[in-house]
């Protein structure tokens, strides 16, 4: 019964988190179509990534690692009051500290701009604090929505959650159908702005009357008297320290992006948004469904222990599941996918397979980026928040310096296209991904012992995917003259039915068990 609920779990953040993410990628679609890879797809692409600073800081993955566990315990101990206090009060909290930082954010705009985008200069870089200024408002409603979800999950109101996302993505998609017609560059850009800072509103909007529902006695009440209030801000400090760590990688990123070609910054970002949908749907899915559970085991510290490894060991095998045809995917027919999903308008061919090659270097760490959101929330659930952040410093520092001589020096001195910088870029965060989660799985089975995917199972797994992407890339060659669309559908259904009736054929577990689910959904 508990494997069946912790599957249920992980397929309702999943559908949530593929839901959103797939409207997320219609709204880039019309993004790219509307803009291309011209100095406004860029100043909008840099200036969405300029105040997402607070959300990564405040958001989601500072409250899952502090929050949840804390908040996640006082519920399933019945202490239900305590917990509405302690939520309330860390409400409060994070509302102050956003609207402090927004403030500042909007002042300090230009010198923000002038530090994270060396590159940008002239209309580009106007445009960008321009837009800066629009989005920081927004993003503070988006922590306060972050701060929502951890509430809804350690409620196990997972669908609503990672759903709410939709309501950003579609108001941007409704401002380009109304309003975008005979705007300039700069107009469409500054539209999207005001857009998405609307969005954010809807986003927690959709989420507050079930927030209300689990828990009624919520109150906003800006207090650190609580002593577990106090233990959520302590665990604040290694966490955010963390996520700066990280944001540091992605800031670092986007300014030597700014360095190359203009449209490099776009085009990074789309590859991104490809890249990271198999590590939000299986990675962030199994994470966040596992986190509150893990949080809420007992026993000694045995069983404790035990109890972890059994859902370690689960959720790593549902994730290399999922993960490891997507890298291949990512492989085999990136250009495919990147033209099926945005190649329209101003947003040519040779764009898509620029993002190809950023595709095929993600494609070098994503089975350690999505494995190792699990490994790090074992260490969560055990109150353990500074060993993920000396990690992550670790992973920013690889990141940052094999990521200068990948993009920068590299291309170079072998004579190629300065645009193959970006291409450089994701494949030395792949490399260091893998650092960091060896070094996370080490740590973790110091604690609990060792709990692995076994070694057969891998290499069946990466075997089906090739065999996959080999028949895949062969058919979008048969394909080369169809339309994008078209094209993508087909070639995708081809590579995924390959790797899944492959995989029920030679019995893989995971397979067997995407088969009963579906049989028992149709039964019911």
């Amino acid at each position: 019964m508990r494997a069946r609920t912790d599957g249920r779990h992980a397929l309702l953040v999943g559908a949530g988190i593929l839901l959103s993410r797939l409207v997320g990628l219609v709204r880039q679609r019309f993004i790219a179509s509307y803009l291309g890879t011209t100095f406004a797809a860029d100043a909008l692409t840099a200036a969405f990534r300029a105040p997402n600073i607070l959300q990564n800081l405040l958001g989601e993955g500072v409250l899952s690692a502090s929050f949840i566990p804390v908040y996640a315990r006082l519920l399933e101990d019945g202490e239900d009051e305590e917990a509405s206090r302690v939520a309330g009060a860390i409400g409060a909290l994070l509302a102050v500290v956003s609207a402090i930082v927004v403030v500042v954010g909007i002042v300090a705009a230009p010198l923000i701009v002038r530090v994270l985008l060396w590159g940008f200069t002239g209309e580009r870089r106007e445009l960008t604090i321009q837009l800066v200024r629009i989005l920081f408002p927004g993003t503070a409603l988006l922590v306060m929505s972050a701060w929502c979800i951890g509430i809804l999950n350690s409620h196990h109101r997972f669908f609503l959650s990672y759903a709410a996302p939709v309501a950003w993505n579609l108001a941007i998609i409704g401002a380009l159908l109304l309003f975008a017609g005979g705007r300039s560059l700069t107009g469409i850009a500054t539209l999207v702005a005001w857009a998405a800072v609307a969005g954010s509103a809807l986003q927690l909007l959709v989420q507050w009357p079930t927030v209300r529902r689990v828990a009624p006695g919520l109150r906003f009440a800006f207090s650190t008297a609580n002593a577990r209030v106090r233990m959520i801000v302590r665990n604040f400090g290694p966490v955010v320290a963390g996520r700066g760590v990280v944001q540091v990688s992605g800031y670092a990123d986007q300014l030597i992006a700014s360095l190359l070609p203009v449209g490099a910054v776009f085009l990074l970002t789309n590859a991104q948004t490809l890249a990271m949908l198999p590590v939000s749907l299986f990675g962030m899915a199994v994470s966040a469904a596992e986190l509150p559970a893990m949080s809420r085991a007992t026993g000694t510290a045995g069983e404790i222990a035990g109890a972890l490894r059994d859902r370690l060991a689960g959720g790593l095998a549902r994730i290399a599941f999922f993960v490891v045809p997507s890298a291949a995917a990512f492989v085999a027919i990136g250009n495919v996918l990147a033209a099926m999903i945005f190649q329209s308008g101003r947003f040519t061919a040779a764009d898509s397979r620029w993002i190809w090659t950023i595709l095929g270097g993600s494609a070098i760490g994503l089975l350690a980026s999505t494995s190792g959101r699990l490994y790090a929330s074992v260490l969560y659930a055990l109150q353990d928040t500074k060993t993920p952040f000396r990690f992550a410093v670790i992973r920013v520092a690889l990141t940052i310096s094999l990521g200068v001589m990948g993009a920068l020096v590299l291309p170079a001195r072998m004579g190629l296209d300065p645009m193959w910088g970006i291409a450089g870029l994701s494949s030395s965060a792949g490399l260091a991904a893998w650092v960091e989660f060896l070094l996370l799985r080490r740590a973790v089975e110091a604690r609990i012992g060792t709990s692995r995917v076994p070694w057969q199972r891998m290499a069946t797994l990466w075997g089906l995917a090739a065999l996959a992407g080999a028949a895949s890339y062969a058919l979008a060659l048969r394909l080369a003259a169809v339309a994008p669309v078209q094209r993508g559908v087909l070639v995708v259904a081809a590579f995924g039915v390959i790797y899944i009736g492959l995989a029920i054929a030679l019995g893989v577990p995971e397979a067997r068990a995407l088969v009963r689910r579906l049989r028992r959904r149709r039964a019911s």
